[in-house]
């Protein structure tokens, strides 16, 4: 039986809603020890998989477009890219509000391209302002995420020294977010994210009610992907469902049913986000993807 989406905006920290959930991440505990409520998911649609309709150097669509087109879909939320903001003044972000309220569509994140490693401390400081602006505007919006990139490390830099700045920008926005009723979602994007283990390395230390893991399913380009998916799914407030994966760097269908399977075990309790990047037409293959997604999930 499908979850209404108003049920799904209603529930308590037992149930969906990433924004309580996270209120456990500040107590230490384990979060495989801590998820242990029953498996619930809300189905969304990320506005990348319309990123040739979206670019605004040639848009062919505005993400008001976008919000209208996801209103004929099973969908419970959107996930509004900030790429695709024609303008960020808040008399725009109201008009993507009320166009979401009106189709009863949440807003299940909005994901921002940044970099942590970076060694320029003003440079590295823009980064961090900018992410601080979209958590102003995402908490604008009512959205549960904002999605954040650790980012890559610079010729000459270690590993040791991008951990250290990268956990203390996350830490300094966490605060931020924390004002704002907003929960950072820290990617595995490659870069310094490019294992399970080098992700948690930074997830762990900050241990702020304001951060988790965005699960992106087809970031890892190791040997068994699935495995090292299952071992970040206990810490994940979003997902992003991809349809390919990359089994050490090479490209092949992804097994829906494994991968829900894996965040169902690992009691996931959020949105997920169809993240759509092959080939096909999105307008022909989304509607395909989502109705297979909100059979798996129920």
């Amino acid at each position: 039986m499908r979850l209404s989406r108003r049920t799904f905006l209603a529930t308590s920290v037992s149930g969906l809603c990433p924004l309580a959930l996270a209120q456990y991440t500040a107590s230490g505990i384990d979060p495989i020890q801590r998820l242990s409520g029953k498996p619930q998911m809300g189905l969304s649609l990320a506005a990348y998989s319309f990123r040739q309709y979206l670019d605004l150097k040639k848009p062919l669509m505005t993400l008001l477009d976008f919000i209208d087109l996801a209103a004929w879909a099973p969908l419970d939320a959107v996930e509004l890219t900030s790429y695709y903001f024609a303008e960020t003044s808040d008399e725009y972000l109201n008009k993507l509000k009320a166009r979401c309220q009106l189709h009863g569509l949440a807003i299940s994140g909005v994901p921002v391209g940044n970099n942590f490693c970076i060694r320029d401390d003003n440079q590295r400081q823009a980064q961090i302002q900018l992410v601080k602006d979209w958590i102003e505007r995402a908490g604008k919006l009512g959205a549960a995420t904002v999605r954040i990139f650790a980012g890559s490390l610079e010729k000459g830099d270690t590993l040791k020294e991008a951990q250290k700045r990268v956990i203390a920008a996350i830490y300094d926005c966490c605060q931020h977010a924390e004002k704002h009723g907003v929960i950072l979602a820290l990617e595995n994007h490659g870069g310094i994210t490019d294992t399970p283990e080098r992700l948690l390395e930074l997830v762990q230390p900050v241990k702020s009610k304001a951060l988790g893991v965005n699960i992106d399913t087809g970031n890892f380009r190791t040997k068994d992907p699935y495995s090292d998916l299952a071992k970040i799914a206990p810490y994940g407030v979003v997902a992003q469902i991809k349809t390919e994966v990359y089994p050490n760097n090479k490209k092949e269908p992804a097994d829906l049913p494994r991968v829900i399977r894996i965040l169902k075990e690992a009691h996931f309790q959020g949105y997920i986000a169809l993240e759509y990047e092959s080939d096909e037409d999105p307008k022909i293959a989304v509607p395909r993807y989502l109705k297979q997604m909100r059979k798996l999930i129920g």
